[in-house]
């Protein structure tokens, strides 16, 4: 019997006060991602043409649906059981075989890449499977579904790993796609039907402090990058004015997030009667454009601090205003989706990185990035006091 399904329920405890806490061995496990993310990062950096992008977009959804899985699976299970935990650990030391092919995942180690990846999904979908037999009737045909939809995807993520590296990326985008659009359907299976968000039963809380951990992860491999190229230079004026500049841009970044978004999107997720719907848009799919944000421009830092003077050049260009467009646009999605309405203040930002790309070949990358932190810091300000001005007591 225990071969066939787990005796014990190792489910997470709901309705107590410390249901939604993330247990210590998560953020151990999320470790792995701080590296894996790093290796992204550099991976775009030594190759900013469209290629290098393409690649290292791909790359990075691969990396996020990894997490992301992940975390929905820990949103219903105890990481705390020894079982889980072990199930944890298994997966760091997959997702460390991962990161480190990440730089030549489509040169020689394509294959490596492809099994890790195959692994990681599909053996915490067949553990999910045994986990939740006995005692979570409607997730466990849930699992049944995503564990078919990654068996498919899996077939073509090896057939990459094998195919010549020209063709590795055909593979690899069809294989993404159907992880990525499996959600979207609800894993509708032959004789299974699909699943709905209704079932899901989703702690809303755990989501939102997950996500917004990983979006922590990022920000935090964008400053170890800065500090790292910033101790390697000669210690002057300019030098220190890049460093603060991007140091600044990071800080900015935290509060775009967290002053109102966050907040709003865990009292929001918490408070619905459908948490599984919100968190499968909201925490799912839009978050990894704010980790796609924050790297592009951990790469415009990296860029910034090594020449800050002379004119900039195009990938310095479309590397810090794309970078802090893609991060407004990431948020802009999020907050529209959780209040119902795009935020002025990003749409009023977006139109600044609009303005400042038309002149911007004529800047020093130093001011540059000086220009994209503060079209942060504006949409921090113009944003923190329309929400105080909508929470006073004249507004209501």
């Amino acid at each position: 019997m225990a071969f066939f399904g787990a005796i014990q329920d190792y489910s997470r405890k709901r309705g107590d006060a410390n249901s939604a806490k993330v247990d210590f061995v998560e953020l151990f496990f999320d470790l792995v991602f701080v590296f894996a993310i790093t290796q992204i990062s550099h991976l775009l950096l030594h190759d900013l043409s469209l290629k290098g992008l393409v690649e290292s977009a791909l790359l990075l959804l691969a990396v996020w649906w990894v997490w992301v899985y992940t975390m929905w699976c820990t949103n219903w299970l105890d990481p705390a059981t020894p079982p889980v935990r072990t199930m944890l650990f298994v997966l760091m030391l997959a997702g460390l075989v991962l990161s480190t092919s990440i730089p030549t995942a489509f040169e020689a180690r394509g294959l490596v890449f492809a099994c890790a990846f195959v692994f990681m999904q599909l053996g915490r979908s067949v553990f999910m499977v045994w986990v939740l037999r006995h005692h979570n009737r409607a997730n466990y045909r849930n699992y049944l579904r995503i564990t078919i939809w990654l068996a498919v995807s899996g077939s073509f993520w090896i057939a990459g790993g094998f195919a010549e590296p020209e063709y590795r990326l055909v593979f690899w985008a069809i294989a993404l796609g159907i992880e990525v659009v499996g959600p979207a359907l609800g894993f509708w299976a032959f004789g299974l039907g699909a699943s709905s968000t209704g079932e899901w039963d989703v702690d809303g809380e755990y989501m939102a402090e997950r996500a917004a951990l990983f979006v922590i992860i990022a920000l935090g491999e964008s400053i170890l990058v800065s500090g790292a190229t910033f101790a390697d230079q000669e210690w002057n004026f300019i030098s220190f004015s890049a460093f603060l500049t991007t140091f600044v841009a990071s800080v900015a970044m935290w509060l775009v997030y967290f002053n109102v978004g966050q907040s709003a999107g865990h009292h929001k997720i918490a408070a619905t009667d459908d948490p599984g719907r919100i968190a499968r848009m909201a925490y799912t799919y839009v978050h990894v454009l704010l980790v796609a944000g924050i790297i592009v421009v951990a790469v415009s830092d990296e860029l910034i601090l090594a020449h800050p003077t002379g004119h900039s050049d195009a990938a310095t260009i479309w590397t810090s205003i794309g970078g802090t467009a893609l991060y407004l646009v990431g948020n802009l999605l999020f907050k529209f989706y959780i209040a119902g309405r795009p935020p002025l203040s990003h749409m009023i930002g977006l139109g600044l990185c609009v303005i400042l790309a038309f002149f911007a070949g004529g800047l020093s990358p130093l001011v540059l990035g000086s220009l994209t932190t503060g079209i942060l810091i504006i949409v921090t300000i113009w944003e923190y006091f329309g929400q105080v001005k909508a929470d006073s007591p004249v507004h209501h």
